[in-house]
């Protein structure tokens, strides 16, 4: 069986409750138009991507997208919706990773109104197949959401978890914790500035977080770092994109960090 196939057979046989939420995020920082565009390179350092990230905003709505274009052709694309009223809610998320830098392609959305989940798989005959499932979905969920959460912590938070939907299984809930990681000095456009560092983990604990850990396929924490000030933006990522696959470094264009 291979490995993936085998993660998501354990996870299938795994009861996640969701009766302890985790408190939301306030809304400190609203949330405006924006473009910004992104280099992504190998561990190794070499450009394999290029990334664009995009907001826009009608009410109290907001539609961002984060779309990174592989030199080899493949995809990662993700279109977020949510609300910006007193606290982030999720509005509906879609996830589409396809190409050959990706071992195995999605096309996942959720739609938090509804509690649906829906896979969209292309067939042979060119039609593509679409499975659709209820999930009973924490208030809290942040797909897509969680570099915009950590926009708006204070400063010196404490350890905190969100919710996530995985595309394993037809959508599984699994919970992250966030932590800080201290701060880091960086430079942009010439000014010499600071950043907070924040890691990201996924808890997979229990019998999941042991099979996982023995056919190597425990996905790695992802370290995000957000520009401090009146308007804080993320402005580097490191980690693997979907939870799985090689760990590439994503850097706001204009940016260069300590060593």
């Amino acid at each position: 069986m291979e490995r993936s196939n085998f993660l998501v057979t354990a996870l299938l046989v795994i009861k996640l409750g969701i009766a302890a939420q985790a408190e939301q995020v306030p809304v400190k920082h609203i949330q405006r138009p924006m473009h910004r565009s992104m280099v992504v390179r190998s561990e190794a350092g070499r450009i394999i991507a290029h990334c664009e990230f995009s907001q826009a905003v009608q009410g109290d709505e907001v539609k961002m997208r984060l779309s990174f274009r592989f030199a080899d052709g493949s995809i990662d694309d993700e279109t977020t919706t949510y609300t910006q009223r007193g606290a982030f809610r999720l509005v509906r998320d879609r996830h589409i990773q396809k190409g050959p830098f990706f071992t195995k392609p999605y096309d996942f959305s959720v739609e938090t109104r509804t509690g649906m989940a829906t896979f969209r798989t292309p067939e042979e005959n060119g039609k593509v197949h679409v499975e659709s499932k209820h999930i009973d979905l924490p208030y809290d969920l942040a797909n897509g959401l969680v570099g915009t959460l950590l926009l708006n912590v204070p400063q010196n938070t404490p350890p905190f978890r969100v919710w996530l939907l995985a595309p394993v299984g037809g959508g599984r809930l699994i919970r992250i914790r966030i932590s800080p990681e201290g701060k880091q000095s960086f430079c942009l456009a010439g000014q010499n500035l600071k950043a907070a560092v924040f890691r990201i983990h996924p808890e997979l604990g229990g019998i999941v977080g042991l099979i996982a850990m023995i056919i190597g396929v425990q996905p790695k924490d992802v370290m995000v770092w957000v520009k401090e000030g009146r308007q804080p933006e993320v402005v580097r990522i490191v980690g693997q994109l979907g939870g799985y696959g090689p760990v590439v470094d994503s850097d706001l264009e204009g940016t260069s960090f300590e060593k």
